[in-house]
């Protein structure tokens, strides 16, 4: 446990200086590997979507839990790989720099170029966004994950280790490729998405405590992020990036929700906020928001193993007492 509370820091602290693997990231090693699987495994059932899930997420944690297993002998590697493994599972420093790079865009009046990063930040159909729409869109995904690409990863990973974060991000993975309540996934991709949800239920909570906490930090208000949590999150379609997404809302001061348009159709999802719509300034305020919670994430979990890890060594010592 003392291994993992160092991993936990040494892994966040990597992704700022470093952002994601820039070459043959697991992550999309995993997403290939699931979509060539997908071709053997897919039925329009529920249960060929539970095999699928299960296959990837056991191969998957299974080779975690070997590595993890085989290398506790050497304390310093232990720790050393197990931070490289978080690491390569986190995404907060890249989302923070995309929110930026659209901000940037946006300002600048290239909106070609904007439509052109959605993609990296959500599942939109960038062809519909207007400035706005490219805008909210960007504030929205920041916040949702702000949860998802490190919250969720440094939860898993203090309650498990590396098999904790590998097997949360491919959970997350899968969500993001067969999730869906369309034509094709609502049956098959219902295992992956139902596990998602299961799975960023305290993460999600954790980012909103965080963000209701560090509201000033972007010149907000808590008891507005909190009011906000309280009174709007649970209209969103999602128990999880409704939390998200409307203490961000509140902190920041805007309004998020109303029509969406992603690939698949065009979804109506509820008004988050009371404020007006977000603007690029708001943008970049949501990336700076976004990196206070990742900090504050990453020292209370850390900090979480680490008292852990005392109180069971001061366990362990009384009961070898004679």
């Amino acid at each position: 446990m003392r291994t993992r509370s160092s991993a936990l820091l040494l892994s966040w602290l990597a992704d700022v200086v470093l952002g994601d693997p820039q070459h043959r990231h697991p992550v999309a090693a995993v997403g290939s590997a699931a979509a060539r699987l997908e071709t053997l495994t897919y039925r329009d059932t529920r249960a060929a979507g539970v095999v699928h899930t299960a296959v990837v997420l056991s191969t998957v944690v299974g080779g975690a839990v070997a590595v993890d297993r085989a290398l506790r002998p050497w304390p310093w590697l232990h720790t050393a790989v197990t931070a490289a493994g978080i690491w390569a599972c986190l995404g907060g420093t890249t989302l923070g720099r995309t929110g930026a790079a659209m901000a940037d865009a946006v300002a600048a009046g290239d909106l070609y170029a904007a439509r052109a990063i959605v993609h990296s930040l959500c599942g939109r159909d960038p062809s519909l966004l207007d400035e706005a729409g490219v805008v909210r869109a960007a504030v929205e995904s920041v916040a949702e994950n702000t949860s998802d690409a490190t919250v969720g990863v440094l939860v898993w990973a203090a309650v498990a280790g590396l098999p904790g974060a590998v097997g949360y991000r491919t959970v997350n993975t899968l969500d993001a490729m067969i999730g869906y309540r369309n034509d094709r996934y609502s049956r098959f991709g219902w295992c992956a998405a139902r596990l998602d949800d299961v799975v960023n239920l305290v993460p999600a909570r954790l980012t909103g405590l965080l963000t209701v906490g560090l509201a000033p930090v972007v010149g907000g208000s808590p008891a507005r992020a909190l009011r906000a949590w309280r009174e709007e999150a649970g209209s969103h379609p999602s128990p999880n990036a409704g939390v998200a997404e409307a203490t961000a809302a509140g902190a920041l001061g805007v309004g998020l929700g109303g029509e969406t348009a992603y690939r698949h159709g065009v979804e109506q999802r509820p008004r988050l906020g009371r404020g007006p719509a977000p603007t690029t300034d708001d943008l970049r305020r949501a990336v700076r928001l976004s990196a206070a919670v990742q900090a504050a994430a990453a020292l209370v979990t850390a900090g979480a193993t680490a008292l852990v890890t005392a109180g069971a060594s001061v366990r362990t010592g009384q009961r070898r007492r004679p």
